[in-house]
């Protein structure tokens, strides 16, 4: 299996290192891991090039160096810490650069079978807040298999975190792994299936952000009878 981990901060903080715990619970598995913003440090500045053609985003060469790895991986694990009651500045950053893979735009057909998990930690709140937003990005990329994990862990640093809520963690992520590994091949729900026919009924009327995101479609099948996951 490979596993492709992004973190969300360059440090290695709590969320970090749950992350870590879950993906080396996976022996054989090939780990591949991103730092954000040191992997990807630019904000999408809304130029829409991208709408029309992918590879002329001007962050395109270091995006793709991510991307490619994500449509490679089984598993993906994103890690963020909490600020501001939500995700770290650099995860959203990398959210808003990869909006082309959601369902509204150009969708990757090897999204439709992942499995993800997505961690944050926090001192005091907003753990689960943190996770929602790539809960809901992910979900827009088709992926059918999210799992989250948000916990206060009422330290500042990994170091600081007690002995017993680590425990308690270690617990968790246990009863995760087992969850991941009873389901091998993740089924689309009806959600993401009435989602993908909402955005396939605007690009067949011509709805779509670009003629060059309906062609891509075409080109796919998927204005016939044809979807990017196995039946």
């Amino acid at each position: 299996m490979k596993i492709v981990l992004i973190n969300g901060q360059n440090h290695k903080g709590s969320s970090y290192h749950i992350g870590r715990m879950l993906a080396e619970r996976f022996p054989e598995s090939k780990i591949i891991e991103f730092f954000l913003p040191r992997d990807l440090e630019h904000f999408c500045v809304g130029c829409y090039t991208c709408i029309k053609n992918e590879e002329k985003c001007p962050f395109y060469t270091e995006k793709k160096k991510i991307m490619d790895e994500v449509e490679q991986a089984d598993l993906l694990i994103f890690t963020t810490p909490t600020y501001g009651m939500r995700a770290s500045a650099p995860m959203k950053s990398f959210i808003d650069l990869t909006f082309t893979y959601w369902m509204s735009h150009r969708p990757r057909k090897c999204m439709f079978s992942k499995k993800a998990v997505v961690i944050s930690t926090a001192a005091g709140a907003g753990a689960k807040s943190a996770t929602k937003d790539i809960q809901n990005a992910l979900f827009y990329w088709g992926v059918p298999y999210i799992k989250e994990y948000g916990v206060a862990v009422q330290a500042m640093c990994w170091e600081q975190v007690s002995d017993k809520k680590k425990e308690r963690i270690k617990q968790d992520i246990e009863k995760l792994v087992n969850k991941i590994a009873n389901n091998p091949n993740p089924r689309v729900c009806i959600k993401t299936k009435f989602m993908f026919g909402i955005m396939r009924m605007m690009q067949n009327k011509g709805m779509g952000s670009s003629s060059e995101e309906t062609e891509y479609w075409k080109v796919n099948g998927w204005l016939d009878k044809k979807r990017p996951w196995n039946k």
